[in-house]
């Protein structure tokens, strides 16, 4: 069978093969594919925003409530008045956790280590931590204390408001950091140095405001 003949032969039984397609018709709506584009949608809302004073009030608000709190951080979870005496001591020591090398590769400091702080920089002021809140207290912490033996933090109040009828630098501590070091629960609270560790003792003072504020 010659070449031609064999393809004639094969389109005549593709013909022959009934077809299988079918029609199912529509099934569902049909939308036609539109892409948006976001940096328009969001810029024309920014510009609406600003066109309806929205963005300044916004900006108004953030503004104000940064410098509140400028004015009076946030309190100090967790600590309470002091009503009883307690003293304790707290060792600053490190230990390294990995070799420490100059410029050089030349070991300084072996990784394992234990270095106290207070052997190269010594604690030349107490740390007084108080409610600033609390009349009572800073009238203790100002009165006992010199803004050269001791810097006064507080943990609650506006530290601001208190510098300038004080007239005496205080801090704040933020998130509890330094408290939470120490293990500080209550206030007033003094931390001191003894020899090559810390003293801390947390004790009360005449106070007319309830436990617990």
């Amino acid at each position: 069978m010659t070449r031609a003949a064999r393809l004639a032969l094969l389109v005549a039984a593709c013909s022959a093969v009934p077809a299988s397609a079918k029609d199912y018709g529509q099934q569902g709506a049909t939308f036609p594919v539109i892409e948006v584009d976001l940096l328009r949608v969001i810029e024309a809302r920014l510009q609406a925003a600003q066109a309806s004073g929205r963005i300044a009030a916004m900006q108004q608000d953030m503004q104000r409530k940064a410098d509140l709190r400028v004015r009076r951080p946030l309190p100090v979870a967790g600590i309470t008045v002091a009503r009883q005496r307690r003293v304790w001591t707290f060792d600053p020591s490190i230990t390294v956790q990995q070799d420490i090398t100059d410029g050089r590769g030349r070991l300084i400091i072996a990784k394992g280590t234990r270095l106290n702080p207070l052997n190269t920089v010594p604690m030349r002021s107490s740390l007084v931590f108080i409610d600033g809140d609390d009349p009572a207290q800073v009238r203790w912490a100002v009165g006992s204390t010199t803004a050269l033996n001791a810097k006064v933090i507080l943990v609650k109040g506006a530290p601001l408001a208190l510098m300038d009828s004080t007239q005496r630098r205080l801090y704040f501590d933020q998130g509890g950091k330094l408290t939470g070091k120490f293990g500080i629960t209550h206030v007033p609270a003094v931390v001191e140095p003894a020899g090559k560790i810390l003293k801390i003792t947390e004790l009360p003072v005449p106070s007319n405001r309830g436990a617990g504020a």
